[in-house]
């Protein structure tokens, strides 16, 4: 319960403030309306996508568009269950991707989870709890000890132990008296204290959080890459189909015939299992890392880890050990190591609270001291003061009393001393936390010494910062801390370079001219890293806390560390369960593999498309008719594409430099080598054709055979972009590919689904397959080299 005389000291803040509050009772009910009325509620509102709606938008993308229209162009044909086997993909592909959506609005509700449900004010003169929405600018509320701050607020009288921690992931509470500024979401550890509402509702440090969050979002690579190979086959394999009808039409072939050759040249130009690739590719990705300390929440983050370029570093809990220690003790003339701990072990706090005074009683615990002082009184850290003290009695019964604290706080209670000062602005200037410590007699204290501490680099971190430099990811990094502890923590974890000047972010920064950005706000976080995006480069971030969130959210790879808040975790792409960068490092070397695998799946399936559109034309051409039909290019789409989807667990090495997705160069390389590819399936129709003088459906059937045997040659062709052999294939890719040939050759000899062709024929066109794989394998080397393509 509030004392009297904080009523009163609060009162008279209150009194001095008039355009914030009516009266010194606070605000009157009718004000407290009205204020409500205009300032809303003091609540965040609800965005939330309707899961429906979501699900809905999985069918709304170029890929879904391309599979509906055959969906619709198989129904009107009557090739009902044609068209069941492409909705059955369609559903496919929109499940796994609404498996891992809707981390904005999880974000959203960790925000929410955090609020107060209700407040203890102050109107008309008496004490009430009301619901915390109904909270207004100038309202009189009540922090007590438990209780979580429902709107930022400004103290006005008593005094209390912040927690922000579920704000700015710091986790040493501050020191609050009259005047400190506090925001919704704060925990109240110790004291009471009376505070005047400042902001509510989506005007708090909160709201406007959830705001960024709501609004901040980068696009991943994987969704521009899935674009733009989607438009570049949409573009050459629409020119294609026109080129096909327009043979048809100077055959005079009948609209029966055209119709469905039409349709088997849209059906050829889907990547129909792109998208399910790269997420099944990012989710292998993510269980690798799970093994490694690193929790993905985002599959995209997994790829991104591959292609980013910069990250910004947290100093506290990532390149040091989140655990103040004592570093230096300074002890002044008279006094050694040992005493001065022991004295400012007496004069702190028992047990884990304070981790200042934790950190001074553990250091002195190492110490011995034959005549240490015995405790009879001690008296806890005033905030007002600046100070703990303790009493004691000397080993001859004489009471003795022990001061410590501030330097200037203890220095003007102690006897004069000329060196001191320099002593401690010489600690300071290194970056180093210090306290004064003074004993003796109550009346004539001494200056003891100096206790320095500090939050240590981690062991790990210049050797891990020295291997992320090494992989070509420029590390910088980004802490609240003052630019002097920034720099001496920069330099000792090898970041060497500048230091950003004070003051606001600028939209024009660029990663190569700083290499510490030190003071920086939370809320600046967001607004650094859409600079660096802005100027082409791949942004990793660290965070912990929830203000930390939207540049979290913003981060093509949102990291929070291992002692983030449930908001920053949320909001992250991937979290990080032990401290330091080792998982980082990891996460880089696996998204690259991951990239790698994802590279060779896109390039065959560019590939692919590009030579069953160019063998459409040339054997209408070749013989007439259509060579392929819509229930062949079906069975094609699933034991092709699906079964390619395997190249997710290949072997492959990962890259030394951070992976691009060159779009343009790849789609170039596909049509290059899907050209040789052609050649090689229109020699073997040419051969059917005129060697072996097949009929129109066995031409079908050979058409088939080869197109499967060929994608399998320029497969494993392509799987190492520079050596002719590189790692084996995994036994996943081995498998599959049996297993497509194998049914391929089945269906074939068997004529399951088409004509049948001799055993000796797809024999024949087994062992040219083979020939055709060697020269490929030779001729790959120098068009992946001109094309910069690793």
């Amino acid at each position: 319960m509030t004392s009297a005389p904080m009523i009163k000291t609060a009162s008279a803040a209150i009194a001095a403030h008039p355009p914030e509050v009516s009266s010194a009772g606070g605000l009157s009910s009718i004000e407290a309306h009205r204020r409500l009325a205009r300032s809303g509620p003091n609540a965040t509102p609800d965005v939330s996508i309707h899961p429906l709606r979501l699900a809905l938008g999985k069918f709304w993308a170029p890929v879904p568009w391309m599979l509906e229209a055959a969906i619709v162009l198989e129904c009107g044909l009557g090739k009902f269950v044609e068209a069941a086997v492409i909705a059955g993909l369609l559903v496919f592909n929109a499940a796994l991707g609404l498996f891992q959506e809707s981390r904005a609005q999880a974000t959203l509700k960790a925000l929410k989870s955090r609020l107060a449900l209700n407040a203890s004010v102050r109107r008309d003169g008496v004490w009430s709890s009301v619901p915390a929405a109904n909270l207004v600018p100038g309202d009189v509320i009540k922090l007590s000890l438990g209780a979580v701050v429902a709107a930022d607020a400004k103290l006005v009288a008593g005094n209390a132990q912040l927690d922000h921690s579920m704000l700015t992931g710091e986790s040493v509470p501050i020191e609050a008296a009259a005047g400190v500024q506090t925001y919704a979401g704060a925990l109240v550890r110790r004291g009471d204290a009376v505070a005047v509402v400042t902001a509510t509702g989506v005007h708090t440090r909160f709201g406007r959080t959830a705001e960024l969050i709501r609004t901040a979002h980068a696009a991943s690579s994987q969704q521009k890459a899935v674009l733009l190979v989607v438009r570049n086959l949409a573009i050459f394999n629409g020119a294609v189909i026109a080129m096909l009808f327009a043979c048809a039409m100077y055959l005079h072939m009948p609209w029966a015939d055209i119709v469905p050759l039409v349709l088997t040249a849209v059906l050829a130009s889907i990547p129909v299992a792109l998208p399910a690739t790269f997420t099944l590719s990012a989710a292998l990705g993510a269980r690798a890392l799970a093994g490694r300390g690193v929790l993905s929440t985002r599959l995209a983050a997994v790829d991104e880890a591959g292609t980013m370029d910069v990250l910004c570093v947290d100093k506290t809990g990532t390149l040091t050990r989140n655990a103040l220690t004592v570093t230096t003790v300074q002890p002044m003339p008279g006094f050694d190591n040992p005493h001065v701990l022991t004295l400012a072990a007496l004069a702190s706090a028992q047990g884990a609270g304070d981790p200042v005074d934790a950190a001074i009683r553990a250091a002195a615990a190492s110490q011995t001291v034959a005549d240490a002082p015995t405790l009879t009184r001690f008296t806890a850290f005033d905030p007002d003061k600046k100070m703990s003290e303790a009493s004691v009695a000397d080993a001859a019964g004489n009471a003795q009393r022990i001061v410590k604290g501030a330097f200037a706080v203890i220095a003007g209670l102690a006897q004069p001393s000329p060196t001191a000062a320099a002593l401690a602005n010489a600690l300071e200037a290194k970056g180093f936390r210090v306290l004064a410590v003074a004993a003796g007699a109550p009346a004539a204290l001494k200056l003891a010494g100096m206790v320095a501490l500090s939050d240590p680099p981690r062991d790990d971190s210049a050797a891990l910062v020295t291997e992320l430099h090494g992989l070509g990811v420029r590390a910088v990094m980004v802490t609240g801390d003052a630019p002097a502890t920034a720099g001496i923590v920069a330099h000792a974890v090898g970041l060497d370079g500048a230091v950003y000047p004070p003051g606001p972010i600028q939209d024009s920064v660029k990663p190569e001219s700083f290499a510490v950005f030190a003071g920086v706000l939370p809320q600046d976080k967001y607004k650094l890293v859409k600079a660096f995006q802005q100027s082409g480069h791949v942004v990793g971030m660290c965070g912990d806390g929830a203000n930390d969130a939207p540049a979290l959210r913003q981060a093509q790879m949102g990291i929070a560390v291992s002692t983030a808040t449930d908001v920053a975790k949320s909001a992250a792409g991937m979290i990080l369960t032990e401290p330091g960068l080792a998982g980082i490092v990891a996460a880089v070397k696996e998204g690259r593999v991951t990239f790698q695998r994802i590279q060779t799946y896109t390039l065959n399936s560019i590939i692919k498309k590009v030579t069953t559109a160019l063998l459409l034309v040339f054997g209408l051409v070749m013989t007439g008719h259509a060579i392929l039909t819509p229930l062949l290019m079906v069975i094609l789409m699933i034991a092709g594409d699906f079964l390619a989807m395997s190249l997710t667990t290949d072997n492959v090495d990962s890259s030394a430099t951070p992976n691009t997705w060159r779009i343009g160069n790849l789609t170039l390389a596909g049509v290059i080598i899907g050209v040789a590819l052609l050649a090689f399936c229109a020699g073997v129709l040419a051969i059917g054709e005129f060697g072996m003088d097949l009929d129109a459906g066995a031409l079908q059937t050979l058409a088939f055979v080869v197109l499967v045997f060929g994608s399998q040659a320029t497969l494993y062709a392509i799987r190492q972009r520079r050596h002719i052999w590189g790692a084996p294939p995994s036994p996943w890719l081995i498998a599959s590919s049996i297993a497509d040939v194998a049914i391929a050759a089945v269906l074939a000899v068997g004529g399951i689904a088409m004509t049948p062709l001799p055993v000796a024929a797809v024999a024949g066109v087994f062992l040219a397959t083979v020939i055709f794989w060697l020269v490929l394998t030779a001729l790959k080397i120098p068009v992946f080299a001109r094309l910069d393509i690793a």
